[in-house]
């Protein structure tokens, strides 16, 4: 069985032929110039700016141009772009930080306010909650699940149950629920586990490994959605998705569906509010495409060929100026 659970537009501007050549060759200058591409037969009026975090390209800022806004130098596997501006990263091991860290960086001084230093092998992941506090996955030889506050002091702590041969495949991109448990894609348990974070109990299963472990389906994120159905990005996979409360795969979507090779270790992905999914690929190198947006129906609207490097995850912040509203769906 797959899944073990015991809880619960504008109207165009008609221009003339010369004056539309002339447009599309600015427009094709500007792409390659900044890295902001649009494929012909996209939805070319897709434009987004975002949060890329990654070991090559540090945590950026990407305008909707394509041109770098903000760069902090220094390695990161998750982040987000708080309300006040500031930009909350989940960080590598670096000198600074041997075993990894979270820090909150002023956006505009680039200064750290606020910084926890892990205490095990590495810290994968960081996530800002209402109250304040910030949910953080730690793995080591004790994977767990811990609150922090302000001040770096640990407020709460949940094991995690997961493998430990191999601590940097434990899990990724935690994050708490609307119900309060938490959700983690555990990678070489080719499974995704709700806890209850008070107990540490597993209340809920979902498995990975349906097309054989050979495939390599190991989740990186996972996301439940409104209607309670999961979407989950298999990495090593290169596919998307998304179960039902059963653990029935109800949608999914690889390269065989796209008709072109855009899935490279599909690491972090994001479900937009209209109900396209934005999916990295982490091993993309050179020209070829980091972040792509798909449809419902697998169509891909929009793509981002930019830097040098993929992004392990990723913040959608702007859709054509307009902020997107519902990030915790990353």
């Amino acid at each position: 069985m797959p899944i073990r659970n015991r809880a619960h537009s504008e109207p165009r501007t008609l221009f003339s032929q010369a004056g539309r050549f002339w447009l599309v060759l600015l427009f094709s200058i500007s792409c390659l110039a900044t890295g902001a591409t649009a494929t012909a037969g996209e939805n070319d009026a897709i434009r987004h700016s975002f949060l890329g975090v990654g070991k090559a390209n540090r945590a950026v800022i990407v305008g909707e141009d394509g041109t770098i806004e903000w760069k902090f130098d220094m390695p990161a596997s998750d982040g987000w772009v708080l309300p006040s501006g500031n930009v909350l990263l989940a960080l590598y091991g670096t000198k600074e930080f041997p075993h990894g860290g979270v820090v909150e960086v002023d956006r505009k001084t680039k200064q750290i306010l606020f910084q926890y230093k892990g205490q095990q092998k590495e810290i994968s992941t960081v996530q800002p909650l209402a109250d304040g506090t910030f949910l953080v996955a730690e793995l080591g030889s004790e994977p767990r699940a811990i609150v922090i506050n302000r001040q770096g002091k640990i407020v709460k702590t949940t094991p995690l149950q997961c493998q430990q041969k191999n601590t940097h495949m434990q899990t990724r991109m935690l994050r708490v629920l609307p119900n309060g448990n938490y959700i983690a894609p555990h990678l070489l348990d080719f499974a995704v586990k709700e806890y209850d974070p008070e107990s540490g109990e597993v209340l809920q299963v979902i498995a990975t490994d349906e097309r054989g472990r050979e495939k390599r389906d190991w989740p990186f994120t996972a996301i439940r959605l409104k209607n309670g159905n999961t979407l989950i990005a298999c990495t090593n996979g290169n596919r998307i998705i998304e179960t039902d409360p059963q653990g029935k795969i109800v949608w999914s979507v690889t390269n065989a569906d796209l008709g072109e090779n855009l899935f490279a270790d599909a690491c972090g992905a994001q479900r937009l509010p209209n109900g396209n999914t934005v999916i990295a690929s982490y091993r993309a190198k050179g020209d070829q495409v980091k972040l792509f947006e798909v449809t419902p129906d697998k169509k891909v609207v929009w793509r981002y060929s930019g830097l040098k490097s993929g992004f392990h995850h990723f913040q959608i912040l702007t859709t054509n100026g307009k902020p997107i509203k519902e990030n915790t769906w990353k």
